[in-house]
């Protein structure tokens, strides 16, 4: 299993969201912001499943989420890091599918950025955004 995460605990929740259109659910344990590739476990029996190398050139953005199902009831708690500098953005893809939220770290020769979503009752607990995936980012 090399440096795997042993346990569901150590694993995030994720829907990645493609170019393409496509959606696929499953969880990262080895996620990070500087890197061009992930590896996605599936959701269904992801300590023993075989993971999927994943291309950030390929995608819109990784939603780090609370349920696969969509959104749920409440959860009461909010993301422990969310910016609190007042500054909201309006990121439109390419196939105009917008998102609204805070930015932390946005840089537009990054990678990508982690977006927490205006909606804190949402599914979405954060967004990484792939910034050359993007067709606009603007403040609102």
């Amino acid at each position: 299993m090399g440096t795997r995460a042993k346990t569901l605990d150590h694993l995030s929740k994720v829907v990645v969201g493609f170019l393409n259109g496509d959606r696929i659910r499953g969880y990262v344990y080895d996620f990070s912001a500087l890197e061009e590739s992930f590896n996605l476990l599936p959701q269904e029996d992801p300590l023993q499943g075989q993971e999927i190398k994943v291309a950030m050139k390929d995608l819109k953005a990784v939603f780090f989420v609370w349920e696969f199902a969509g959104n749920p009831q409440d959860h009461g708690s909010q993301p422990t890091h969310v910016p609190s500098d007042g500054r909201t953005i309006e990121v439109t893809f390419a196939d105009g599918e917008k998102i609204v939220g805070r930015p932390e770290g946005y840089n537009s020769q990054r990678i990508g950025f982690f977006l927490y979503p205006a909606d804190p009752r949402g599914n979405n607990i954060r967004i990484y955004v792939v910034t050359r995936n993007t067709r606009q980012v603007r403040l609102v």
